[in-house]
């Protein structure tokens, strides 16, 4: 049960680790701070349906390429489309 445990440890904390890069490397690149993304991205309920929902895609991209997704992604959800 241990070693289950532990496993499911290490993959959620890879998902939340991965998550924080991505919010971090997005709130560079539109030059405002991790907060503000942090709480844009949660508005738009993004942080669980893209950064942390599809953890599998996403991170096997590079870091810029994964903040210019979800800045165009936060972008196009908050003008509605």
């Amino acid at each position: 049960m241990r070693v289950l445990r532990d496993t499911l440890s290490t993959f959620d904390g890879r998902r939340i680790h991965f998550a924080v890069m991505a919010i971090e490397s997005a709130a560079r690149k539109l030059g405002v701070s991790s907060r503000e993304m942090h709480d844009r991205l949660k508005a738009q309920n993004l942080i669980h349906n893209r950064l942390i929902g599809r953890y599998e895609l996403l991170h096997t991209q590079g870091r810029e390429w994964v903040a210019e997704d979800i800045v165009e992604t936060l972008q196009n959800w908050e003008a509605g489309r």
